[in-house]
This record gives structure tokens, C-alpha cells and sequence, in this order.
């Protein structure tokens, strides 16, 4: 019984999980949208994912040496855009809580998230253990919650 539920398990995952794609194989309105934002950079990597019925795209780029990673939906709608900045770039309340948050570590990337009309930060703090782990604020440094 635990064998059947584990291979269940790994099944529904594997469905869930992240196909690369090249360009042509993407849908004409999404193949237009990332060739359109991908003038000014480098494309590093496409993928596409289903999740609740719904197909979304991710466009993995690096512009100046940062990467930028944008989600796109079946229309070729920019749904959500995770950009590298520096640290100085954050607004001072999220600046602080990610540097606290981060004691005893350092803070190897943040994001800056862009969905909807919503604004967050993401950092990436690696522990001195050697583990990672991320933490997400809004601009007034209080904690993020992701859908």
C-alpha cells in the first residue's frame, strides 16, 4: 500500500512539474511576447507548467550580467516578472527586514517581484551550514505571503 501511494505520489508530481520547451514550440502568442521581451536579452531558458487546469510560461533571460525571469499566461500576458537587483536598490523597511532576517548568513540574490499590482522582495540567504533558504517582503518589510 505505502509502494502504490509513493508511486501515486511521484506521478501526480511529475505532471506537475516544469516541461522545457524550445521557441517553436510554444504557442504563436507567447512566441511573439518573448521574442518581443527578449530584444535587450539573453534567452536562457523557456518552461512551460500546469497547474489548476492553466498553462503558464516562464522565460528565463539575463540582462546585464542579472537575470530576469517572467511568466507569461496562455495569451502571452506578462503575468509576473522576478528581477535581480541589488540590495541598495530595496526600499529601506524591506532592505532591513531582509538584512535581519539574514543574521548568521549572507544574502547571495534579491528579487525584485512584480504580479498584478503588487511589489515584493525576495532574497536568497545562504546559512553559514551551507542550506539556503529565501525570504520574501513588501516593500514595508512585512513579511510576504505567496498565493
Amino acid at each position: 500500500m505505502k509502494l502504490l501511494c509513493v508511486m501515486m505520489f511521484t506521478a501526480c508530481a511529475a505532471l506537475a512539474a516544469e516541461k522545457k520547451l524550445k521557441l517553436e514550440e510554444l504557442p504563436p502568442a507567447v512566441q511573439t511576447a518573448v521574442k518581443e521581451q527578449t530584444k535587450n536579452a539573453t534567452l536562457v531558458g523557456l518552461s512551460a507548467e500546469k497547474e489548476k487546469g492553466k498553462t503558464t510560461y516562464e522565460v528565463e533571460t539575463k540582462i546585464g550580467g542579472k537575470s530576469r525571469d517572467l511568466l507569461l499566461d496562455e495569451t502571452g500576458a506578462v503575468v509576473e516578472t522576478e528581477e535581480e537587483v541589488d540590495l541598495a536598490a530595496v526600499p529601506a523597511l524591506a532592505k532591513a527586514a531582509i538584512q535581519k532576517r539574514a543574521t548568521g548568513g549572507a544574502i547571495s540574490k534579491v528579487e525584485k517581484v512584480s504580479a498584478r499590482a503588487a511589489t515584493s522582495y525576495e532574497a536568497t540567504i545562504r546559512m553559514k551550514a551551507g542550506a539556503t533558504r529565501e525570504y520574501s517582503v513588501n516593500a514595508d518589510g512585512t513579511p510576504h505571503k505567496k498565493d
